[in-house]
C-alpha cells in the first residue's frame, strides 16, 4: 500500500535537483493562496512546503512573518490549512505537500486529530521547526501510524552527534538550514555550505534539501549542485507581495518566479 511519505521520496528520484517552494496558506487571502500554489506547481515545483500561520514563529524572518500576520487577520486557522490541502488535491494538484508550522497551534488543535486529518487531506509530511527530536516521540509515532513524514531541521553549527540524531529521526527528507538565523532572502550564500552538506550526507541516505536565504536563480543553481533539493520561501512571498502592490496577477508572478528557479536548477545537468 502506498503511503503519503512515498511520494516525497519519489519527488527526489527524478534525476534532477528537486525544487520545493514555501508559501504561506491564506496569504493574502485563502483563494489567492490556492491559486498561487497551483501556479507554483505549474511553474515546475516538485514539492510544496505550505506554511501554517502562527502569531509567534521562532524561525520566520520579516517577510514570512508579514504573510502569516495577514493570513491570521483573514481568519486562517489550522483547520482551514488542512481544508486548503484538501481543496488543492481536489483541484488535481499531485505534488507532495509538507505542512510547516509551529508546535503550539498543533498542540492546541490536538496532535492525534491533527495528524489524522492531515493524512486524510492528502498532505505527505510535516515540518515543525520548534519541536526538538528529543521531544517529538508522540508526533513521530502518530506520523508513522499514518505514513506521514516528519522532517527535522539541521543547523550548520550542529555537532556531529547532533546531526546523527536529527538525521536518524527525520523521515522523508532532512531539512538543512543554510544559516544560523531566521528565514529571509539574502544576497550571498555562506562559503562553507558544501562542507556542511557533506557532513550531513555522511550520516543519512535520506534526500537533503537546503533552505533559508535562497533568493535568486543563481543561488539555486549553486545549491542544486551539492544538494538533492532547494527550498525557497521569502523571495517567493516577496515577489507575490510586490505583484499585489503593483496591481499585477500574483499567481502569474509566482509561476514565473518558480519557472526561473526550476530552469536554473536544470541548467547544469
Amino acid at each position: 500500500m502506498t503511503k503519503p511519505i512515498d511520494a516525497i521520496m519519489d519527488a527526489f528520484g527524478k534525476g534532477h535537483t528537486a525544487l520545493m517552494p514555501y508559501y504561506t496558506l491564506g496569504f493574502p487571502n485563502y483563494e489567492v493562496s490556492l491559486s498561487v500554489i497551483q501556479s507554483c506547481v505549474l511553474g515546475g515545483a516538485d514539492l510544496m512546503e505550505l506554511g501554517i500561520p502562527f502569531s509567534d514563529p521562532l524561525t520566520d524572518g520579516p517577510t514570512i512573518q508579514y504573510s502569516t500576520q495577514v493570513a491570521l487577520q483573514n481568519g486562517m486557522t489550522v483547520g482551514r490549512c488542512i481544508a486548503a490541502v484538501r481543496s488543492l488535491r481536489e483541484m488535481g494538484i499531485q505534488v507532495p505537500f509538507l505542512l510547516m508550522g509551529s508546535c503550539n497551534p498543533l498542540l492546541a488543535y490536538g496532535l492525534k486529530r491533527f495528524v489524522k486529518e492531515v493524512a486524510e487531506s492528502g498532505a505527505n509530511g510535516l515540518i515543525v521547526p520548534d519541536l526538538p527530536p528529543e521531544e517529538a516521540s508522540e508526533l513521530s509515532s502518530l506520523c508513522s501510524d499514518h505514513g506521514v513524514a516528519l522532517v527535522h531541521l539541521v543547523a550548520p553549527n550542529s555537532t556531529e552527534d547532533r546531526i546523527e540524531l536529527i538525521a536518524g529521526r527525520s523521515t522523508g527528507l532532512v531539512y538543512l538550514v543554510s544559516v544560523t538565523g531566521i528565514t529571509g532572502a539574502r544576497d550571498t550564500l555562506p562559503t562553507d555550505l558544501e562542507e556542511f552538506v557533506k557532513r550531513v550526507r555522511a550520516r543519512t541516505c535520506l534526500p537533503l534539501a537546503l533552505g533559508f536565504g535562497v533568493s535568486t536563480p543563481d543561488q539555486a543553481h549553486k545549491i542544486g549542485q551539492i544538494t538533492d533539493g532547494v527550498i525557497v520561501g521569502s523571495a517567493l512571498i516577496e515577489a507575490v507581495r510586490k505583484a499585489l502592490a503593483g496591481g499585477k496577477d500574483p499567481a502569474g508572478i509566482a509561476g514565473t518566479f518558480v519557472a526561473e528557479m526550476r530552469k536554473a536548477l536544470r541548467s547544469w545537468l
